[in-house]
């Protein structure tokens, strides 16, 4: 991976394929490889002709780790994106964000509106707004001695997905308290790029991707059918509704 600093913070990223550039911002806990090269997406991009610009962002994989719950807010992550996008001179270029990664790439949308040409939200629907909650069990999890001492299943969840990934649970023990700032309804309002909101079926976690996609101007809702919150990230439909989506909107 490469690596720039995005306002003394150290950003690990990956740019490969040529073409139209994306820049693909990963979910809470996971990092590039896991999020998107080994659910096939980079693959799927640079055979369509894309350049794919993928980071790791602060405090995941190869990027620096951060422990102060200040240092992981969306708007703060959404300029290390910006950041990045500045730092290869690809604006306005097209967005796709995965969970967290979604927040982050809306909240890039509203406060770096020039850099973003078309916007794709996927695993976060209308709790965008609404939040997730549970933070407090997934960082007691995270920072727990031994996943034998997690009671809570979602606290498992996470904490098994963090070793998987061989992340800094410290760092993510942080991180997902400073991802408690929402968008406003009318900071979502105001989005103008073309967006579309895509959602799995049996997601528990996003909120529905229609009442999110119905708040952003010509915004599109996409169901990533029989898919949970997990699952949906590497689903053939979710990449051929976005292909499809990037085709019709072209740089």
């Amino acid at each position: 991976m490469q690596h720039f600093s995005s306002n003394g913070v150290d950003i690990a990223y990956v740019d490969l394929g040529e073409g139209a550039p994306i820049l693909l911002i990963h979910g809470f806990g996971s990092n590039y490889a896991v999020n998107w090269q080994a659910t096939n997406w980079v693959t799927t991009l640079t055979a369509a002709g894309r350049r794919v610009v993928a980071m790791d962002v602060r405090g995941h994989g190869q990027s620096e780790k951060l422990y102060a719950v200040a240092d992981y807010s969306p708007a703060i992550m959404a300029k290390d994106a910006a950041n990045l996008i500045r730092h290869l001179a690809i604006a306005p270029t097209d967005v796709m964000g995965y969970s967290m990664g979604g927040r982050i790439a809306a909240m890039l949308a509203v406060r770096h509106p020039e850099l973003v040409h078309t916007l794709v939200i996927g695993g976060m629907g209308i709790n965008l707004i609404a939040g997730i909650g549970g933070e407090e069990a997934i960082a007691a999890a995270l920072e727990a001695p031994a996943l034998e001492d997690i009671t809570t299943d979602v606290g498992r969840a996470y904490r098994k997905f963090a070793e998987q990934t061989r992340s800094d649970r410290a760092a993510l023990a942080k991180c997902i308290f400073g991802q408690r700032q929402r968008l406003g309804e009318n900071e979502v309002r105001g989005i103008r790029a073309p967006t579309l909101v895509a959602v799995g079926t049996k997601d528990t976690v996003a909120g529905s991707a229609q009442a999110l996609a119905a708040l952003i101007p010509g915004a599109e809702a996409l169901d990533i059918e029989n898919r949970d919150h997990m699952l949906a990230t590497g689903d053939r439909g979710f990449k051929a509704g976005v292909l499809d989506f990037l085709a019709r909107h072209p740089r």
